[in-house]
This record gives C-alpha cells, sequence and structure tokens, in this order.
C-alpha cells in the first residue's frame, strides 16, 4: 500500500508520531510520576521520604540515588521492590464529552520493580583494589503506559500506548578518603521481550481523510537500543563519634542517550511500511543535602532536600522515517524541567529486648513541573504540575530477631553467603495534579480539560550477607 502525501499531512494533524516519546514503567499499564515521561521512583524507603534520598543513600539502591553512596554498604547487600500504582485521568472536551483511563484493574499489573546488588570488594577480601564496590541494578527509568476506550473522544490520537524499556547498571564507586566518595556507572536501555510485546506500541485510529476507511486501528510499533553514563559523588565532612553522618552532600550527573527504535507502521495488523526514528532521553543533574540533628546509638533523624534538573529541550524532534521514502514529521518543543524533594526519616535502634529491631517513620513531598507544552501534550501520559505527598514505614532485623516471626534475621554461624540482617521497607503516594486545559494541540480532539490522581504503594524487600 503506498501512502500518499495527503495521508501524511493528517497523520501530522492526528499527532501519531510522537510515539517515540510515549515510554512505559516496566511490567505496569500505570504511569506515576509528572516531569514527562521519568520515572524517579525505585524504593520504598526513598519514596517514602519524597524521593530525598541522593544525600543519604545508604542502602542498595544507591545504585539510582547516588551510586557514590555505595561505598557505605558493608559486605553484599540485595534490594528488590515493586510499586502497585492507580492511575486515574478523566478528560472532558469542549463539548461536554468524557472518557477515562481504562483499567482492568485497580493497579496496574504486573507491577514494575527493582533489583540492586552491591558489594564491597575489600570486605569480601578483595584489598588489591581498594575501598572499590561494585553494584548492578535492573529498574525502568523512564516511561508510563495507558489504554483508552476505541470509541474515545481522541481515539484518533492514542487508545494504547506501552514501552517495556529497562535499563541495566552495571556501576562502580570508590572511597578516596573518609569523607569523600565517586561513583561511575552506565545506563544500558533496552527492551525485554518477555515484559508485554517487547516492543514500544502505539495504537490509534485512522481519521476521514486519512487514506484509510476512518476507524481503521493503526498502530506504530519500534525497539532499540542504547546506552548512557552517570557519574556522581558523597561527600561527608561532619560525623559522629560512631564515623555515621550527620552533614552530607551529593551530586549526580546522568548523561543524555540517544535511543534508536526500528519497527512497523500497520493498519488493520497488516503491515504498511517498517519504520524507524530516535529520541534523546534527556541529561538529569541532581544535587542534594542531608542532616541529622539527632544520630545517637538509640535514635536518628534525618533531613534532607534534594533538586533535580532535567534537560527535556533536548526533545526537539520525534520524525518517523517509513521505509517507502515518506517521512511522519513531528516537531517537539518540551522545556526544561526542576523537581524539589523534601523528605524526612526518624529512626528508633535496636529496639525489643534483644535490640535486634531498628523501625523508621517517614514523610516527604515532591513538587513537580511538566516539560510539556499544549503544542505537544499527548493523552497517552496526561502530564502536568503535581504536588506528590508521601509516608512510609520501614523495618530492619539483625542478630536475634526473626523476620515474620519465622526466618531468623541473622545466620548465628559466619560464612561468605552468612545473613547479617533483614528488612522491610512500604511507602505511600498520592500524586495531585493540577487540572490541565489543553486548547492548541494539532489535534483538535485532544483539547479539553485533564484531570488526573494517581495513588502508588511500594515495598522493597532487604537482605544484607
Amino acid at each position: 500500500m503506498t501512502i500518499q502525501l495527503d495521508l501524511l499531512r493528517n497523520i501530522r494533524t492526528a499527532h501519531l508520531s510522537i510515539l517515540f516519546v510515549t515510554l512505559w514503567m516496566v511490567g505496569t499499564p500505570s504511569k506515576v510520576s509528572a516531569d514527562g515521561f521519568r520515572n524517579p521512583f525505585h524504593d520504598a524507603a526513598a519514596m517514602g521520604q519524597g524521593n530525598a534520598f541522593a544525600a543519604q543513600a545508604d542502602n542498595a539502591s544507591a545504585i539510582f540515588y547516588n551510586p557514590a553512596g555505595m561505598t557505605q554498604l558493608p559486605g553484599i547487600q540485595f534490594a528488590g521492590g515493586a510499586q502497585f500504582v492507580s492511575v486515574n485521568t478523566r478528560f472532558t472536551s469542549p463539548t461536554g464529552a468524557t472518557v477515562q483511563n481504562d483499567k482492568p484493574f485497580p493497579i496496574g499489573l504486573p507491577p514494575p520493580g527493582q533489583l540492586f546488588l552491591t558489594a564491597n570488594l575489600k570486605d569480601l577480601g578483595i584489598s588489591a583494589l581498594g575501598d572499590l564496590s561494585a553494584g548492578l541494578g535492573v529498574q525502568n527509568l523512564y516511561g508510563f503506559a495507558a489504554k483508552y476506550p476505541a470509541n474515545g473522544p481522541f481515539a484518533t490520537s492514542v487508545t494504547f500506548a506501552q514501552l517495556p524499556l529497562i535499563a541495566l547498571k552495571p556501576t562502580l564507586a570508590y572511597k578516596l578518603t573518609e569523607s569523600f566518595s565517586i561513583g561511575l556507572g552506565a545506563d544500558i536501555l533496552t527492551f525485554a521481550s518477555f515484559l508485554g510485546e517487547g516492543q514500544a506500541e502505539r495504537r490509534f485510529q485512522a481519521p476521514p481523510g486519512s487514506g484509510f476507511p476512518a476507524g481503521t486501528g493503526l498502530e506504530l510499533n519500534g525497539k532499540g537500543t542504547t546506552a548512557g553514563l552517570n557519574a556522581s559523588f558523597l561527600y561527608t565532612p561532619w560525623r559522629t563519634a560512631e564515623g555515621q553522618p550527620r552533614l552530607s552532600f551529593a551530586g549526580i550527573w546522568r548523561s543524555q542517550a540517544v535511543l534508536p527504535l526500528n519497527g512497523e507502521f500497520r493498519a488493520n495488523s497488516t503491515l504498511v511500511a517498517n519504520a524507524s526514528t530516535a529520541i534523546r532521553l534527556p541529561e538529569v543533574w541532581t544535587g542534594g543535602v542531608a542532616f541529622w540533628p539527632i544520630r545517637n546509638p538509640e535514635r536518628a533523624w534525618k533531613l534532607e532536600v534534594d533538586v533535580d534538573y532535567v534537560r527535556w529541550q533536548s526533545i526537539r524532534s520525534a520524525d518517523v522515517q517509513l521505509s517507502n521514502g515518506a517521512t511522519l514529521p513531528s516537531p517537539q518543543q518540551w522545556k526544561n524541567a526542576i523537581t524539589v524533594n523534601i523528605g524526612t526519616e526518624y529512626k528508633w535502634l535496636g529496639l525489643t529486648d534483644t535490640q535486634a529491631w531498628d523501625v523508621a517513620l517517614r514523610t516527604g513531598y515532591m513538587r513537580s513541573h511538566t516539560p510539556v507544552s499544549d503544542l505537544n501534550f499527548d493523552p497517552a501520559f496526561a502530564d502536568n504540575d503535581a504536588h506528590v505527598v508521601s509516608a512510609g514505614v520501614g523495618f530492619s532485623c539483625h542478630t536475634g530477631g526473626k523476620f515474620f516471626g519465622l526466618i531468623s534475621c541473622a545466620n548465628v554461624e559466619k560464612g561468605f553467603l552468612a545473613k547479617s540482617s533483614m528488612g522491610m521497607d512500604l511507602s505511600y503516594q498520592a500524586f495531585l495534579f493540577n487540572t490541565r486545559n489543553v486548547t492548541n494541540n494539532p489535534n483538535p480532539s485532544v483539547n479539553g480539560t485533564y484531570r488526573t490522581t494517581n495513588h502508588a504503594g511500594g515495598v522493597t524487600f532487604r537482605i544484607g550477607l
């Protein structure tokens, strides 16, 4: 089938080619955050503090929040977690037509998750490399998915969108002095065939005059692999007499990465043409400071403020090249965005008669700004400025404790893989998006009012060896 120029113009008008800036959270049809399609939530302890964790970074999720923090972790540390997300977006058109995102279940299934593993090489008997720590993370750095009814008011823009993009994060950290550590890692972004369709995918319906019968099911898909870098530091100029941090500063840089996507353009499941594009994932700068007003063997109270600066302006085009020589143009006008994270943690140490348990209470607040203008607004991720409030609790047990009253938290006999601790963190977040009125989108069916409120619960399990 030959695609005519008038079809291409209609496709542009329908804003179809923005498939390739609709990225998805691993394993879930749920968007959880503002700030474009970036997903900054990867650990229940951090989430409970409004994601203000870069200058603390004292568990295995330091691989993401601040790799330099891995030098604080003894032995081998493992963490695995998941988020349970409920997305609620309601659209009202200027004519009064309404639609909500489809939810086959109150939360996205399967839920997005992360795995982190760190190792302090000196603690493992490898001292020739000095104070070196190594880590590996598997997570979702960007993304979301969305589904709307096929008879909805903006079906010519989107009925379904997803991208099962995962990140592999091999990471190293080195303690230069007792006060200063640095980290360096890679972000390898790729697709997994066991998640969704193993590719980016956007479905929509042909508008009248597109060259297809109105209502024809159209699909764009693609997949690819790319890599970026990250570098970080952790500076702790003030410690307690026991060597615990009292004041810490953090800095993290994550590079821009260009993600190539190669796939197909289909109509009613029939191949129309091969398709390809590339998108620049943004550069991110993060700074943070943490202060412990109280830190002694019985209690620890931390306050932290982090700021993220995301260079979304690097997204300038999502043009799609077709194998028949045609182009689906999609100029983008994104803007840079700042997110402020404020959080606190209060921890009781050595509770119970055996002094085996630590308990932490957490709360936090995040203010996130959208980088997306009305011109590039996409119902697949109805993004806008948001207030995010969070709360959480954490439990950690050591020698003498039993996890869930059944499993010993630490092995009596010490060995290479003997447990030294176990823990669990829980978090809850409410994402309160400002009401958004879209008025000048190139696809008129997208114009209208969007109201979104999301809820997310998180759980992370930890084991120290």
